[in-house]
């Protein structure tokens, strides 16, 4: 059994292929991820953009293309905060529906809340509970308490994400010192109200883009090296020290000094790095750094069906 999960986001669209592993491993046969922004401007209009749907849709041709030439039997396609916000999703559906010959699967935020925090545990061992998973999107942050067995104790999706942050905020290039203590106090109030007991976590989960491209910026790659990014580790003050530099550096500096990042991601790194500090204020531990997300979550649940 060959399983294809798409997962749309507020900033990427992601593919992967697998196979079943060994218990509860994948065997990836591809991997892909596209910058799309289907998210752009959703925040302030609540529908999609023409341009961004077209950006969807061209990524989305070359994943049908690939699904194809690898013979999958089971395709997921999962949407997800930006989905969730629009007056004009059928757009999205039919567009899908003519590519893939199946239906859109807009998630609510607590089933993907769920699948990160399976995805997360399946990319290895972990040694102390409870387990805080974080996923930093675009439009919005999942952040799930349990253990390490994979039992959830409490899950919540919280409206804010780096592209949402930065177009609702962070208007400056670089944000100016007002737009910022702004964006502060939006996130704080939101961690204040969710009721996930961040400060009880023994061990911290980062996944997703937000996350991933910190730790390929921590570590100074060059070129952006997945086995070097899956299970690295980043502390308290160097996440506080990223945020810092980002929030007070523009965009084409940014791309400048870390070559890992494509535009559309630099364009929000700033807003999803101050969403991780607020975190790792509250956590207190270094945040370890997982490529196994939401995507390896529902592959690994589609072929069990």
């Amino acid at each position: 059994m060959r399983a294809a999960v798409i997962d749309c986001g507020t900033n990427t669209i992601r593919l992967l292929v697998a196979d079943p592993g060994d218990g509860d491993s994948l065997v990836d046969v591809d991997r892909r991820l596209e910058l799309v922004r289907l998210g752009q401007d959703v925040d302030a209009t609540h529908r999609f953009h023409p341009d961004a749907l077209a950006r969807t849709f061209k990524a989305l041709d070359t994943y049908a293309e690939r699904i194809h030439e690898l013979d999958v039997e089971r395709v997921r396609f999962l949407a997800t905060s930006a989905a969730r916000d629009v007056s004009n999703g059928d757009e999205l559906v039919e567009g899908v529906r003519s590519r893939l010959g199946v239906d859109v699967d807009v998630i609510s935020g607590d089933e993907e809340a769920r699948l990160s925090f399976l995805g997360a545990l399946s990319g290895g061992p972990v040694h102390a509970g409870p387990v805080l998973v974080m996923d930093v999107g675009g439009g919005s942050t999942e952040l799930i308490l349990g253990d390490v067995d994979g039992g959830v104790r409490v899950a919540r999706s919280l409206d804010m994400g780096s592209v949402r942050i930065r177009e609702r905020f962070l208007a400056g290039d670089p944000p100016t010192a007002s737009e910022v203590e702004a964006a502060h106090d939006f996130v704080d109030g939101l961690l204040d109200g969710s009721g996930v007991p961040v400060d009880e976590a023994g061990t911290w989960i980062g996944v997703a883009g937000t996350a991933t491209s910190l730790s390929a910026m921590s570590q100074g790659l060059a070129t952006y090296d997945r086995s070097r990014v899956h299970n690295s580790v980043i502390g308290v003050d160097e996440i506080n020290a990223l945020a810092d530099r980002l929030l007070a550096t523009s965009v084409a500096d940014v791309m400048a000094v870390y070559p890992t990042l494509e535009r559309l991601r630099a364009e929000v790194i700033c807003a999803g790095a101050l969403i991780v500090a607020h975190v790792a204020a509250r956590a207190g531990i270094a945040m370890t750094v997982r490529e196994t997300d939401i995507l390896d979550g529902a592959t690994l649940e589609l072929l069990r069906r």
